[in-house]
């Protein structure tokens, strides 16, 4: 249970104001702000929409973080499948290191561990002018952001040759599955975020790192210029055939798959380790923990593609089609609910 202890509130407050340089503490009452979805505020930062407290640890990122050429980045949206392409990615990327699935990392650690958030457990829990000893990080390094395409690092975007995976999902499942997980993870004391309000939230863009469409349309546009930097996936595709798109990601990093790996299963090996089904049953994902307030298990819903018909209604259906076919016209991107 969240404590709401007011004395526990201050010590975090105060936390995060010794946490913030100067520069944030000007900033910040700066910026537009509109009513956020478990904080009281979303500030509009470089133009999406932030929590206060991952303001600091993003333009800090911004600033230190010098990425290598063999660096991998994963990068989402929020509830886009994030859990499953770290462990895809994780699984792919160390293959050789750990090629039987009876010890692998995996089984025993969530892969929002093994693959680190920037603006949360790297640059998370820092004092503004502390650099992340990021020394004992296996190589080949890779890293997990929300954050969106314009606001990476510039060593990530233009000074290195690192990689870049990013996955979206359907708007439609992506907002229910937002909205459950927000819910379950919310203070006790909070009350209940109701679907109609988020829905209208959703689509005026006001959620964590939205809007929405401008995440998803950044990566896109880049990784229609620059095909070699950024790989493009879609959550239903994945879904779709897994051993396709794992063989992809081996290409796209670099490290393809022989055909003697292809022929012994070692593709299967991976889908399987990885899978929805294999990951929510390890004791790792059922008792461990994300942050404080965050449980692994919270990360392991449904996974399901459509289940967003039990919950929206025939206008929310036909106002979020509007807004899709209006954001996304000639980009060259499209979701099956609406192409």
């Amino acid at each position: 249970m969240a404590s709401t202890d007011p004395t526990h509130v201050t010590e975090n407050q105060s936390r995060e104001e010794e946490s913030l340089s100067r520069e944030c503490k000007e900033l910040i009452p700066t910026l537009p702000r509109e009513k956020g979805w478990t904080v009281r505020y979303l500030y509009l930062f470089q133009g999406f929409w932030c929590n206060p407290h991952r303001i600091q640890p993003i333009y800090t990122f911004q600033k230190q973080f010098q990425a290598k050429d063999s660096d991998v980045i994963v990068a989402t949206y929020p509830k886009s499948g994030t859990t499953w392409l770290k462990a895809l990615t994780f699984a792919v990327v160390n293959r050789h290191n750990f090629p039987s699935s009876e010890n692998h990392p995996l089984l025993t650690s969530n892969p929002h561990h093994l693959v680190p958030f920037f603006e949360t457990s790297i640059y998370g829990e820092m004092i503004h002018d502390q650099i992340p000893d990021l020394s004992n990080v296996i190589e080949r390094r890779i890293f997990g952001t929300h954050v969106p395409f314009p606001s990476l690092a510039k060593s990530i975007k233009d000074n290195s040759k690192c990689k870049i995976i990013y996955l979206c999902r359907n708007p439609f499942d992506n907002f229910v599955s937002l909205w459950m997980f927000v819910n379950k993870v919310k203070l006790e004391s909070a009350p209940t975020l109701m679907l109609e309000e988020a829905f209208e939230m959703h689509c005026n863009g006001t959620t964590r790192y939205g809007p929405f469409w401008n995440h998803i349309l950044g990566y896109w546009k880049e990784s229609i210029a620059r095909p070699e930097k950024v790989l493009f996936l879609k959550y239903e595709d994945l879904k779709d055939d897994v051993n396709f798109y794992v063989k992809r990601v081996g290409e796209f990093l670099g490290c393809p798959f022989t055909h003697e790996e292809e022929s012994s299963g070692v593709i299967e090996d991976i889908v399987q380790l990885c899978s929805f089904e294999k990951m929510k049953e390890l004791e790792v994902n059922k008792c461990g923990t994300f942050t404080r307030d965050v449980g692994n298990k919270h990360f392991f819903r449904k996974g399901e593609v459509g289940d967003w018909v039990n919950y929206l209604s025939p206008s929310m259906v036909e106002k979020l089609c509007k807004i899709i076919e209006e954001k996304f016209r000639g980009s060259g991107l499209s979701f099956r609910m609406c192409s």
